[in-house]
């Protein structure tokens, strides 16, 4: 496990306790020298993970659709960009360049990428880890929604049970050192 797959907000109003544990996962990142494959926007949480992945002396790939692709959206930590034509062309990059998934807080973007590697991993396309981080339970909502969609039969039985969901940092570190061996 080289390439850590990170989908998380851009959004520049977060919680202190949210920014914290993305900047320890960072650093976690960098220290162990993987690399963080990511959206590479400038924004919220994807700057401050490929910050703090820089600072602890890790690499960074960003995955730059065409409407992101100017000087202002860019961040700055960016290693090896990989330019590409729609948010679509970067779902797939980012699945086809990550060996396993982390999932922060995020918004509708987040939880594009995230179903996408889901279904993706559902339909056997691929077998890499996907982990939700679900600092002060934000996740929450979104697994019950799943649940209730699983009790329905319209998501296979047992489906919500193998979406690992971790609520503090030091357990979510554990999970990726788990991944490394």
């Amino acid at each position: 496990m080289d390439r850590i797959g990170v989908f998380c907000s851009s959004s520049e109003v977060l919680s202190e306790s949210v920014i914290q544990a993305t900047q320890e996962l960072g650093a976690w990142i960098g220290s162990h020298k993987k690399m963080l494959v990511y959206g590479g926007v400038n924004k919220g949480l994807m700057e401050v993970i490929a910050c703090a992945v820089k600072q602890h002396g890790g690499r960074v790939m960003g995955i730059l659709p065409q409407a992101f692709a100017c000087p202002e959206r860019q961040s700055q930590y960016v290693d090896i960009e990989v330019p590409v034509s729609h948010l679509c062309d970067r779902k797939a990059t980012l699945t086809r360049e990550s060996d396993v998934f982390i999932v922060l807080p995020g918004g509708i973007g987040t939880l594009d990428e995230m179903f996408c590697v889901l279904a993706a991993r559902q339909v056997g396309e691929h077998h890499k880890p996907v982990m939700l981080f679900n600092p002060d339970g934000c996740w929450n909502p979104l697994i019950q929604t799943l649940q209730v969609l699983e009790d329905q039969h319209y998501i296979r039985s047992g489906y919500t049970r193998s979406i690992v969901c971790i609520d503090r940092i030091d357990e979510a570190i554990h999970w990726l050192e788990q991944q490394d061996q």
